[in-house]
């Protein structure tokens, strides 16, 4: 359809444009229509050449590992008002990807001695104000020769800032307890907010009962195996491991993966 209009408006002053239309078997009043909205489609036009720019220079920035919804996210954090579809549509068209991870590790061990604790949050990672909710979880890093790091981080589902975390060569108690401790650190104070985490033998003990107890802190948990109630962290270790490494196999030595991790 698109290309008889467009033959009609390149011979309209060669022939009449009602014959034109009778022989392209286009409706005359389609035609004017389309004729008419030339100059907003032109306009469009130049805007997503300016936004096509603006993405490449985000996708860029990122390493290549931003795909639509993280570009997206970045051009608004701009200050850029784009419509999340446009955006999708555009970087489609010019087949800009970001990097997709491999299966990740297992790290939730459940303690089956853990007394059962209730879900708070329900899968609600918002909060009206800054250190009142904050989620933790435990992630693997991986290093060359299939050695591993662990990383623990505690997240305020305020403004998804990461106020604390701690990473060693263990998957102990105080790997996770040292994470929380330092959120207090950063935050002044955690008595009163509510700290949800996965089912991890770390989170389930006893030594991190009693120090949930120090804080002041109300416990929350996720449902044994249920990714989707720890979304908020799973998200963020995801995109942790994604930009950095780029779809490469590990962060090389421990020493490189601690100064990537904290930059």
């Amino acid at each position: 359809m698109r290309s008889r209009l467009q033959s009609a408006r390149a011979h309209r002053n060669t022939y009449e444009v009602k014959r034109l239309c009778q022989i392209l078997d286009v409706n005359r009043s389609s035609y004017c229509k389309w004729l008419a909205g030339a100059e907003a489609r032109a306009a469009r036009q130049r805007e997503n050449l300016i936004l096509t720019e603006e993405i490449r220079a985000v996708h860029g920035e990122s390493g290549g590992a931003y795909g639509s919804p993280c570009v997206t996210a970045e051009l608004r954090g701009k200050r850029r008002q784009v419509n999340e579809e446009r955006g999708a549509r555009i970087i489609r068209t010019f087949s800009i990807t970001g990097i997709r991870l491999r299966r990740r590790v297992r790290t939730t061990l459940p303690d089956p001695t853990a007394s059962p604790v209730e879900d708070l949050f329900q899968r609600d990672f918002t909060a009206t104000e800054p250190g009142r909710k904050h989620i933790g979880d435990i992630t693997h890093l991986s290093l060359s020769g299939g050695k591993l790091l662990c990383l623990a981080t505690v997240l305020d589902c305020f403004s998804r800032k990461v106020v604390g975390w701690s990473i060693t060569d263990h998957m102990r108690t105080d790997l996770a307890a040292d994470a929380l401790r330092v959120a207090a650190a950063t935050r002044g104070r955690l008595d009163g907010a509510v700290f949800h985490s996965g089912h991890g033998a770390q989170y389930g003990s006893g030594a991190f009962a009693r120090l949930y107890d120090q804080l002041g802190v109300t416990r929350s948990m996720s449902a044994v195996g249920t990714s989707p109630d720890d979304a908020a962290c799973e998200s963020f270790h995801a995109s942790l491991k994604r930009e950095p490494l780029q779809g490469t196999h590990g962060y090389g030595d421990a020493t490189t993966c601690r100064r990537t991790v904290f930059t």
